[in-house]
């Protein structure tokens, strides 16, 4: 066997177990991202769950707030129908919006925040929002580094081969950003 054989055979080696690795790094992130979103898919049943409960609360309240209570059960509605890590962002996202809105509504009512099971649920709630601001961030260094490994080069080439693309980070809709810019009405 020659020389320029023996170069050839281990050029073609080290390129299939180049090729190898960096296939399995790319699995090995897209199931890390997977893996985020399902840790976000158990906050978000939660929240799913304590909605109700608190439109229901609110209900006997905010009788005349019909229609902020309306877009908060039909976002919650479509937030548990999406499928697919893409559509339940826009939806929870389209949620977090409409529960914003409720937010403010309810500042009208002293006496809604003084009841107590309106201030357990807003404690669970909060508390629910606190655990997915915490997985949406693992989520989103998940997703950084599948889409860093995705458009770098050379895993890049092995990227798009085999359908591996740029994901979607889970952020705050553009709508909410103007909210959090706002500083907090504080009352004593």
């Amino acid at each position: 066997m020659s020389t320029l054989s023996i170069i050839i055979i281990l050029v073609a080696v080290v390129l299939v177990l180049w090729a190898v690795t960096s296939y399995n790094s790319l699995v090995k992130l897209r199931n890390n991202r997977e893996n985020a979103f399902a840790n976000i898919d158990v906050q978000l049943k939660q929240r799913h769950d304590l909605i109700p409960q608190l439109v229901a609360t609110v209900k006997g309240y905010a009788t005349h707030e019909r229609e902020v209570l309306q877009r908060v059960t039909e976002a919650r509605t479509a937030a548990m129908s999406a499928s697919g890590i893409n559509e339940k962002i826009a939806a929870e996202n389209a949620l977090s919006s409409a529960l914003a809105g409720l937010k403010v509504s309810l500042e009208a009512y002293p006496e809604l925040k003084a009841n107590q099971n309106f201030l357990q649920l807003q404690t669970e709630i909060a508390d629910v929002e606190n655990k997915l601001a915490a997985v949406r961030r693992f989520f989103n260094s998940a997703t950084r580094e599948l889409n860093n490994a995705v458009e770098t080069f050379p895993s890049n080439i092995l990227a798009g081969m085999f359908g591996f693309t740029r994901q979607p980070m889970f952020e705050i809709p553009q709508e909410s950003r103007a909210q959090l810019d706002k500083a907090p009405d504080i009352q004593f």
